[in-house]
């Protein structure tokens, strides 16, 4: 396993002594081993949630990540977001896919059908039933876990859970007990922390939802640092400090046995409406495909 050369601490790297080439080179060798994971929509400059996606487009953008990730998380299942999986296992990518619910209770069902199609054809390596959908307020736990549990009677040979804020999965332990993974969104950056304290407020995180997950598998599902936009209290988008955080938190997962799957593959411009400034600026890669760090 690659490490720093210069050595981190528990707070993570110090890159006040790299040069830029010198943090270039370290993303460059972080994604050259491939990371473990990482969010992935297809959507090109123009289109958003609602889009109808291609074939080709998808097998486009997945082109671009694919020397450099073994897995890949989806958000859907319409749209055209159903066709992600089969491609990404054509080109040797696991998947990690997302079931999209809301308060659309028929859109939930298309949503839910065409999961557990795509997994008894072979194409779905772990699911996500929801989205932050209790975060959102969108759905009861009871509504939800009745999702969840009409996916593991469906699909007894694959891991079903649920993907939420962390702190979430201690609020309903419900919906934790109806999950055979956990998956926790991890982001020290929305809760204002200091990129200097964002190593270890981010383990903390990790921690308190293994506290409740019964011994089951926590996956990190989300998490990342904005390169651009106005900062949230202490924690300050910069180039620098985006690079500081993704080689962090890989090194972290790594040395942990900890999947984790990086926010995001692209920067989407759609996500200035609800996100502000910041909400376009999470990609490792730009919105045109070109590597934003490495």
């Amino acid at each position: 396993m690659h490490k720093y050369a210069k050595g981190p601490s528990l707070a993570g790297l110090d890159i006040s002594s790299y040069s830029t080439d010198e943090l270039r080179e370290l993303v460059s060798k972080l994604l050259n081993r491939k990371i473990h994971g990482i969010s992935f929509s297809p959507y090109v400059p123009g289109q958003s949630p609602g889009s109808l996606l291609t074939e080709e487009q998808i097998r486009e953008r997945l082109s671009i990540i694919r020397p450099y990730v073994k897995w890949i998380r989806t958000f859907s299942c319409t749209d055209g977001n159903e066709l992600i999986p089969k491609i990404a296992h054509e080109m040797g990518l696991k998947t990690l896919v997302g079931v999209w619910l809301d308060d659309d209770l028929e859109m939930n069902d298309a949503e839910l059908k065409n999961a557990i199609q795509l997994a008894e054809a072979g194409y779905v390596d772990m699911l996500g039933v929801g989205n932050e959908v209790l975060l959102r307020g969108e759905l009861s736990a009871e509504l939800l876990v009745g999702y969840i549990e009409r996916a593991k009677r469906a699909l007894p040979n694959i891991d079903v859970g649920y993907v939420d804020a962390y702190y979430l999965f201690e609020l309903s332990p419900e919906v934790t007990n109806a999950c055979d993974v956990v998956f926790a969104n991890c982001y020290p950056f929305w809760e204002g922390v200091p990129i200097e304290h964002s190593l270890v407020y981010m383990k903390d995180m990790y921690q308190r939802v293994s506290k409740v997950s019964g011994g089951k598998k926590v996956v990190v599902s989300e998490t990342g640092w904005p390169n651009e936009g106005p900062s949230e209290h202490g924690a300050v988008p910069s180039w620098e400090n985006a690079i500081r955080y993704v080689l962090n938190a890989y090194q972290w997962a790594e040395d942990e046995n900890i999947d984790l799957f990086y926010f995001s593959s692209f920067d989407e411009a759609w996500k200035v409406e609800k996100e502000g400034g910041v909400g376009a600026c999470w990609g490792l890669w730009s919105e045109e495909g070109r590597p934003k760090y490495a």
